[in-house]
């Protein structure tokens, strides 16, 4: 997947919840290669970006849903990689598109 282990840490609102989630332990995340930090869509559209997020399945880097664009949705609607995570500095989180449920890496001992 990338260098963490991930677990639920709320739904879209930001509450506790004990939903789970299936797309925590499948098996078509590995490794990724260190995150572009712009939206390769954006520059080619010549449009901004807002934030950048990063998916989980294939490293396709595209930009939050406050951008003008919301390519990171996009690649979501076309792909369904489930999985997304903020590339920005000192942010660590992550979100289940199709769970809507909010992720934060395990603590490492």
């Amino acid at each position: 997947m990338t260098d963490h282990t991930w677990h639920i840490a709320g739904d879209a609102d930001g509450n506790p919840t004990t939903a789970s989630c299936q797309h925590l332990t499948d098996d078509d995340h590995h490794p990724l290669a260190p995150p572009r930090l712009e939206c390769p869509d954006c520059i080619r559209e010549g449009s901004q970006w807002v934030h950048l997020r990063q998916c989980l399945s294939c490293g396709h880097v595209g930009c939050c849903d406050s951008s003008p664009r919301r390519h990171a949705t996009h690649h979501w609607n076309q792909t369904r990689h489930p999985l997304v995570r903020s590339v920005q500095p000192g942010e660590s989180w992550a979100w289940c598109y199709p769970d809507e449920l909010f992720l934060l890496p395990e603590e490492q001992p």
